[in-house]
């Protein structure tokens, strides 16, 4: 009887990436090949794919925000070859790889994966919801329409790290970089900025988020501004429901939820995602 070929783990490399992006759109995702390499960017050293007959058939990524969080993603498996094990090979060496380096590590995972995250004693600590629409002018807010300069990124990389728990610093500063439409700002009566938004292009739709504020009553005119910067283009929410505005603002422009994911951290470990983040950055980053 011919011997099975073996599953092989290796670091996944910017020239996996048109494999990569084979399995995405098997399972139907939202990433694009910049997605990719912002991953491959931030943590070149924790990325990886599984080969078998020199053919990439999963991935998984991580992503460090300074010793306090990791988050993992683009767990994804060829679906000829599901069965096999190859996910929580991926999920073995990423954790390997994360060990010693952070105090927790999170992910969102399906319904479908969330017992096999379990099985690596990961938690679930909420409830993330994607809700899609379409984008649609409204009358602008002056105060979010004002010029990004560097005092502005500053002020937001403040905002972000009360807001997240962690430092995700070079991480937005790439979401800003790759920004489909200008970011949005929000500002308290005094000019200090208190809130965000952003948004990126995807494959099926644009994706808005983060979205992040100090003052509930700005979630509206955040979400306003930034679907108004992308009239008539489809769009994602992922929905954070410990932020109790957010999926009511939805409904009421429109949207539909579409699916839930579950956000999981390790056993114990950290502080769940805090009421100040509106909508998230993206299911592989958090």
């Amino acid at each position: 009887m011919e011997a099975r070929a073996a599953i092989k783990i290796r670091l996944l490399l910017e020239s996996d990436i048109a494999s990569a992006m084979r399995l995405k759109d098997e399972a139907g995702w939202n990433q694009t090949e910049a997605d990719w390499r912002r991953l491959l960017l931030l943590e070149p050293n924790g990325c990886f794919c599984a080969v078998k007959d020199d053919l990439v058939v999963g991935t998984t990524t991580t992503t460090t925000y300074g010793n306090d969080l990791a988050w993992i993603g683009m767990v994804l498996v060829d679906q000829q070859h599901r069965g096999e094990g190859i996910a929580t090979k991926l999920m073995t060496v990423a954790l390997e790889y994360l060990e010693g380096r952070v105090q927790t590590v999170k992910l969102d995972a399906t319904p479908q994966a969330k017992a096999v995250y379990a099985k690596f004693g990961f938690e679930v600590e909420s409830v993330i919801e994607r809700w899609s629409g379409t984008g649609s002018s409204t009358t602008a807010n002056t105060e979010a329409r004002m010029a990004t300069d560097r005092n502005d990124v500053r002020d937001l990389l403040i905002l972000d790290r009360r807001a997240f728990n962690a430092d995700r610093s070079r991480l937005i500063d790439k979401l800003i970089e790759d920004s489909s439409v200008p970011p949005v700002f929000g500002r308290a009566p005094g000019g200090a900025l208190n809130g965000y938004a952003l948004a990126r292009n995807g494959t099926k739709a644009d994706y808005v988020g983060p979205v992040v504020t100090e003052d509930p009553a700005q979630v509206e005119t955040l979400l306003d501004e930034i679907l108004s910067r992308l009239s008539g283009h489809r769009v994602y929410v992922d929905s954070n429901t410990e932020c109790s505005a957010a999926v009511s603002v939805l409904s009421d422009r429109g949207f539909v939820k579409e699916r839930d994911l579950f956000r999981m951290r390790t056993s114990g470990s950290g502080p769940k995602t805090s009421p100040l983040v509106v909508a998230i950055a993206g299911p592989e980053i958090g």
